[in-house]
């Protein structure tokens, strides 16, 4: 029998990380980013009723959501039941990437940084293009391609240098220029799609270890390795500091955040515009 590939996340480890902060989550990040979300969706120019948030955590998105007058039903969708009790709307424990909820549940779904956690990302827009009405909007963030650079780059020369190769030690990441392909193969029309950076700095690299833990945004590859030498950990920061911290000595970590913005399609919506008819003789 031909063995399956293998998942490129361990789905009990990530669970496991955002069990772990749960009861102390580093927040920042997923505020920020909250607080754009909600900044873009006072931009479209249409009502909701019932809406989704999907990997919900502790409920910054859902909040901004409560405070709209057109919403009146909220599901808040997160697979860590130890961040419930922060949660001001309907829970339910869900992974993005199995969505438990019927055909056109929803006219609006909202993802704030969770679904860069999906292995099979396409499958998982299916789904959410699946439980929307027709008309309905899906609004998400998620990180991609550029987020960690300067982090993936020390780890990488380091293990190098120390050990003689290289193993995953940050998740893989969507690029922005396939982003809006990914939307259309999923079935979503009108896709829009744009990229947003934030950078944050660091007395050191130990430092913004500590807050990806916090985040629970830490190494859940099923193809991890699970520990860092000291030799190595010493070399990563020696590179990040030299390569590139700045005059006061602090370090920079980048988080680039897509966003992705998609229709489920409906009759009203507009239709390209035929190209002109041509006979080649």
């Amino acid at each position: 029998m031909e063995e399956l590939p293998a998942a490129l996340f361990d789905r009990h480890a990530w669970r496991a990380h955002r069990e772990r902060v749960a009861r102390n989550p580093v927040s920042f990040l997923h505020e920020e980013v909250a607080d754009r979300l909600a900044d873009r969706l006072e931009l479209v120019n249409r009502q909701f009723s019932r809406a989704l948030d999907l990997g919900a955590r502790d409920g910054k998105l859902a909040l901004h959501l409560a405070l709209r007058a057109d919403i009146d039903w909220i599901v808040c969708a997160e697979p860590a039941s130890g961040f419930f009790p922060w949660l001001v709307a309907g829970q339910i424990g869900a992974d993005p990437e199995l969505i438990p909820f019927r055909d056109a549940s929803f006219d609006l779904i909202a993802s704030n940084l969770a679904l860069h956690w999906c292995g099979d990302l396409p499958g998982a827009l299916i789904q959410l293009r699946r439980v929307l009405q027709p008309d309905g909007l899906l609004l998400a963030a998620m990180l991609g391609g550029g987020t960690l650079a300067e982090l993936r780059t020390a780890l990488f020369e380091a293990e190098l240098a120390e050990e003689g190769g290289v193993s995953p030690r940050v998740s893989p990441t969507v690029e922005l220029s396939d982003a809006a392909g990914l939307l259309q193969r999923a079935g979503f029309a009108m896709p829009v799609t744009d990229s947003e950076t934030i950078t944050v700095t660091y007395s050191d690299m130990l430092a913004l270890m500590h807050d990806l833990r916090g985040m629970g945004e830490t190494n859940a590859l099923t193809a991890r390795r699970r520990f860092l030498s000291r030799a190595t950990l010493a070399r990563a920061q020696a590179i990040y500091a030299e390569r590139f911290g700045d005059s006061d000595g602090r370090i920079p970590a980048t988080f680039e955040v897509l966003f992705l913005t998609g229709w489920a399609p409906h009759p009203d919506h507009a239709k390209p515009r035929p190209g002109p008819r041509r006979r080649i003789v």
